[in-house]
């Protein structure tokens, strides 16, 4: 019914039946399936807020996605930080529209782009003052930080609401330890 992007991790929902996909596919078109996602991003957020730029094909890198000036479609992410680090904002996301990278192109486009994130510059730029020493510790995450967390939305057969919650994976519940360890500040916004 939808995808994730590559190296993201997290829930998808998959519709065993024609009917059920027509139902599923419905609701993300209307847009009331709500999808949620934890990213930790490269920077100090002030605070939270929404992208609506919209977002197509990069006119020079035809693997990458990039926000458009003109062309493109719409594209709307709605983010809150949920926890500061000194370098470093752990954000819950959650979108209006599907596009193909959305969220690590309008992260990226705002200058927080996602830990690790190797297309969208996520691994090369780190904010002036993180140790060389939490960079090397941060060097073995070998993927975008960015986790499918929660699905809402009708189910198809009975159209009772159902919402299903994946929890975060080992390797960025490590990569989270780590920071609250090497990287922590009290900024006073906390999950």
């Amino acid at each position: 019914v939808h995808r994730l992007d590559k190296d993201t991790t997290g829930l998808l929902v998959v519709a065993k039946t024609l009917e059920s996909h027509k139902s599923l596919v419905s609701q993300i078109q209307s847009k009331t399936i709500e999808r949620q996602y934890c990213a930790l991003c490269v920077g100090v957020m002030t605070g939270g807020g929404t992208v609506n730029a919209k977002i197509g094909r990069h006119p020079k890198n035809r693997k990458k996605m990039s926000v458009l000036q003109k062309g493109g479609k719409p594209a709307v992410t709605h983010y809150r930080v949920t926890h500061r680090f000194k370098h470093f904002t752990k954000i819950s996301v959650s979108l209006e529209t599907g596009r193909t990278h959305q969220i690590r192109v309008h992260m990226a486009h705002i200058g927080y782009p996602i830990l690790g994130d190797r297309m969208y510059d996520g691994r090369a730029s780190y904010v002036s003052g993180t140790s060389q020493k939490l960079i090397d510790m941060l060097h073995p995450f070998d993927r975008q930080a960015l986790h499918a967390q929660r699905l809402t939305f009708r189910h198809p057969s009975d159209d009772r609401i159902v919402s299903y919650e994946a929890l975060i994976p080992l390797d960025f519940k490590n990569l989270l330890i780590l920071l609250k360890k090497e990287d922590s500040v009290n900024l006073g916004v906390s999950e």
